[in-house]
């Protein structure tokens, strides 16, 4: 039997209209600030700890507050050759053991959240698992992040301990291998959305 009522196809529209507008306002996009962000790999060394700090990298990360998964996508990546510690010869022992002239970028990509709680005012507490990317060497690691939306702008928060031996990189040395550098370093982050 053919529908007669004319108003019946705009009802319909408007709400499959209504729909799509509650859907695109429960997923928020955020784009890292390379500016208002921080990214540091610390590490110790047989003289002194050390410091390299990422000056260039970039990311996105996607939020959907209607699904019990709170955070959708996380990815950063960095151009390896940013990482400074502001001495020229470490730098350039970093990149080789790097293998920068190959392996121009190091990259981190979420692949699921474990556990996500709610701590109240717009703050997060969450264990993640991503895949982390040095040197052409991908590995699944897992971490704790916080998360807190801040005038509309979102940042989050991490630490993670890795071995640089569990990349197929071998520890820089300097002065003909008198100086020897720990396996292990820690990457920290505070990232920031652009809108902060």
């Amino acid at each position: 039997m053919r529908n007669t009522n004319p108003k019946m196809p705009t009802k319909m529209s408007l709400f499959i209209l209504a729909l799509c507008i509650s859907s695109i306002s429960m997923a928020q996009q955020f784009t890292i600030s390379n500016s208002s962000s921080t990214l540091t790999i610390e590490g110790t060394s047989s003289l002194h700890d050390w410091e390299e700090v990422a000056e260039i990298f970039k990311g996105s990360i996607r939020i959907d507050k209607d699904t019990e998964f709170f955070i959708k996508k996380l990815d950063v990546t960095i151009q390896a050759e940013s990482l400074k510690s502001g001495k020229r010869a470490m730098d350039k022992n970093t990149y080789k053991a790097l293998k920068t002239d190959t392996y121009k970028t190091i990259s981190y990509t979420l692949t699921s959240v474990k556990n996500l709680i709610d701590n109240g005012n717009g703050n997060y507490t969450a264990e993640v698992s991503g895949n982390l990317t040095i040197a052409g060497v991908k590995k699944g690691i897992s971490m704790n992040l916080t998360l807190a939306f801040i005038n509309n702008g979102l940042s989050i928060k991490g630490e993670k301990k890795i071995k640089m031996t569990d990349y197929n990189i071998e520890p820089p040395k300097a002065l003909l291998g008198t100086i020897t550098t720990g396996d292990e370093i820690t990457v920290n982050f505070n990232l920031k959305s652009s809108n902060l």
